[in-house]
């Protein structure tokens, strides 16, 4: 038997008004009321119909995302799985669905994004940025549909991006590395034509040159985030002479890579530093557990479904948000471990 609002405010201790406030997505209505309504329709099976709301409002009540550039084809980077786990949870108590978008077929044929979107008329659409990003990106970007970036810049009338300090991220780390009595410092890098491995690099030359460091050239070596290119430039590190001690990685993952590296040589891990950027899962579990610099996830994929559904309500322009990012020390870099 199908149930009915009044049934579903019932189990809910509202009102049908504000039942239907919220399959109408009004603004008037708390989070925790919707979120906790949204819940009982899904457990007793209930979904409102949209069609008519669609055809009177032009809206669908769907999000395309859209993952940009070769690096994230496969949506396999801890780091955005989580944002974008975040940013589904705050859309769907919004009352949207999430369509993914494949860029295979993009890269091997001349279609675009833009028409893509028309075609399934969505709201708007998420865009995490990544490496080698496709032109048609921008086509969409300048459209008139709303589009929120993640690592990415997007400048569009009605686009808007967010993304963590990388300035900053890169700044933590060296001053941490000082703080620690470390004066010569690598970094392992993402790919030298990613946004955000230029960021992190600027922000590393920029503190380095503020306290007065050497940066070694030959120790600014370049990967692509993941774990086995961290494990690789870190055994072409370990042949340097001198050997750096102490070792910034621009992801987590390459961080975890390098630590490998150095264990599988015949150096003692206790004599190297080590930190990461991210604080995913899995640095906390490694050994030692590493420290990084935090980029918050949760909030980054909440805060892009907020400002999304804004822009598609019309109560906001174009904007971009720098989120703070947090050091969080543990035991690859020290405290004993100098030069």
């Amino acid at each position: 038997m199908k149930m009915t609002i009044k049934e579903i405010a019932k189990l809910a201790g509202v009102s049908q008004a504000t039942v239907s406030k919220i399959i109408n997505n009004y603004d008037d209505v708390g989070l925790k009321t919707k979120k906790r309504v949204w819940e009982i329709m899904d457990e007793h099976g209930y979904r409102p119909s949209y069609a008519a709301q669609s055809l009177a409002k032009k809206v669908t009540k769907v999000i395309g995302v859209i993952y940009a550039g070769k690096i994230n084809a496969n949506f396999n980077h801890p780091f955005f799985v989580e944002v974008v786990s975040s940013f589904k949870k705050t859309m769907g108590i919004e009352g949207y669905d999430l369509l993914f978008f494949s860029n295979e077929k993009f890269n091997k044929a001349d279609e675009n994004y833009l028409a893509r979107c028309q075609h399934y008329n969505v709201d708007g659409c998420i865009i995490i940025g990544g490496d080698e990003v496709e032109p048609s990106i921008y086509d969409l970007d300048n459209s008139d549909v709303p589009c929120l970036g993640v690592d990415i810049k997007l400048s569009g009338e009605k686009s808007a991006y967010i993304m963590t300090d990388n300035l900053q991220i890169s700044s933590l780390a060296v001053e941490h590395f000082y703080l620690l009595g470390h004066r010569d410092i690598a970094f392992i890098s993402g790919k030298k034509d990613s946004l955000i491995s230029r960021e992190r690099l600027e922000g590393f030359l920029d503190v380095m040159k503020k306290y007065g460091l050497k940066v070694h050239s030959d120790w600014v070596v370049y990967g692509d985030f993941f774990e086995e290119s961290g494990y690789k430039l870190m055994k072409e590190l370990l042949e340097k002479d001198p050997v750096p001690k102490a070792v910034f990685a621009a992801s987590d993952l390459m961080a975890m890579g390098a630590m490998k590296a150095i264990k599988e040589s015949p150096y003692d891990i206790a004599d190297f530093s080590i930190i990461g950027c991210d604080d995913i899962m899995a640095s906390r579990h490694v050994d030692p557990p590493l420290t990084t610099v935090k980029q918050d996830k949760e909030k980054i994929g909440k805060m892009a479904a907020f400002i999304l559904n804004d822009m598609i309500q019309k109560k906001i322009d174009k904007t971009h948000i720098m989120i703070e990012p947090e050091l969080i020390v543990r035991e690859s870099s020290g405290p004993d471990r100098v030069n």
